[in-house]
């Protein structure tokens, strides 16, 4: 193995907990809780709420944040700017859309006599079109 090999970083399991103090997440993580601190300044995505007696309380949607910016930072070698841009690009591209769902038997019914086809003939089309998507998506 050369020196510039890359270490990967086993997955983390993360507790079914609804929140997680800053020491717990430094042990998940692998990351000392005063990077963790810097990290919530430089990337507006990681923004864990606070107690009432001021300590952090990250969500699980946080801690999967922090492990995304460590791959970024120390797997990928992004610089803090190119992660933070990764990120925030990443947020706002939209996500497909969902598949449409089955239609019933009556609905297809009532389109086969709207178009002049039968509810046979609709439902076979609807069929190959199903399986044309199964080898889009594949």
């Amino acid at each position: 193995m050369g020196a510039t090999a890359i270490r990967q970083t086993p997955a983390v399991e993360i507790p079914n907990k609804l929140y997680f103090r800053i020491g717990d997440v430094a042990k998940l993580t692998g990351i000392k809780a005063y990077v963790l601190r810097y990290w919530e300044t430089e990337f507006p995505m990681l923004a864990p709420k606070k107690s009432g007696a001021n300590q952090r309380l990250y969500r699980r949607k946080d801690v999967q944040m922090v492990l995304e910016i460590k791959r970024l930072l120390y797997e990928e070698r992004f610089t803090i700017e190119g992660a933070r841009s990764h990120l925030q690009q990443r947020r706002h591209t939209p996500k497909p859309a969902p598949a449409p769902k089955p239609k019933p038997a009556a609905l297809i019914s009532a389109q086969a006599s709207l178009f002049g086809a039968s509810a046979v003939e609709l439902a076979q089309i609807r069929d190959e079109l199903r399986a044309l998507l199964s080898l889009l998506e594949a």
